[in-house]
């Protein structure tokens, strides 16, 4: 039985290693910015969401069918769930920045990009401790790296507000593209700690 439950982690695993590789792309989107291949990298980005959406979906038919899971089932649903909203927050992101033809990175944007990387890379380290939840220290230890690393992305969504409405002469329609995608950037920080803190409970709660 064990073994079976244990299948649950494993997917976790699957469905944030998911969420790191569209992190990934989005840094590497806005790094090596080419406005003329945006469509492309998008469609890339959503072939890792389409892939995430089908493993939790097999999840949920799995666990439709079964009585007895090591955590709680609506833990279960609850942390897929909030997995798959960190890889949609991702995915929003490049799509706002297609969405108002946005022709040049800004700073900000690429220092956002590195925090949401560096966030999916504790969820991993994270979720990886799943398994041994119950005497874990280093789980606890990677939701303490994600809440600072949204602490982060609080101030950094401040400044980079503040640095744009600051901004002279800048065109009213770049001033609102900026501010719905720094918007996205601060919703994705969240989303990672959403689930970080949701992870503890789920341990937490089981243990």
């Amino acid at each position: 039985m064990a073994k079976k439950t244990d299948e649950y982690f494993s997917t976790f695993i699957v469905l944030l290693a998911y969420a790191g590789k569209a992190a990934e792309r989005l840094y590497e989107a806005l790094s090596e910015f080419r406005p003329e291949t945006l469509k492309e990298q998008m469609a890339g980005l959503h072939e890792i969401e389409h892939m995430g959406d089908e493993t939790k979906h097999r999840m949920m038919e799995r666990l439709a069918e079964e009585f007895i899971t090591r955590i709680d089932r609506e833990d279960i649903v609850q942390l897929s769930n909030e997995m798959d909203e960190v890889i949609d927050k991702i995915e929003d992101i490049l799509i706002r920045v297609y969405m108002y033809n946005i022709k040049q990175i800004r700073p900000e944007a690429l220092r956002f990009a590195d925090v949401i990387r560096r966030c999916c890379l504790e969820l991993q380290a994270a979720v990886k401790e799943m398994p041994n939840f119950q005497k874990s220290i280093a789980l606890h230890a990677a939701v303490v790296e994600v809440n600072s690393l949204e602490e982060e992305g609080d101030t950094l969504y401040v400044d980079a507000m503040r640095a744009l409405y600051s901004e002279e002469g800048l065109a009213p329609i770049t001033l609102v593209a900026w501010s719905e995608t720094f918007d996205r950037f601060e919703e994705c920080c969240d989303a990672c700690e959403h689930l970080a803190n949701s992870l503890e409970r789920a341990a937490m709660k089981n243990s």
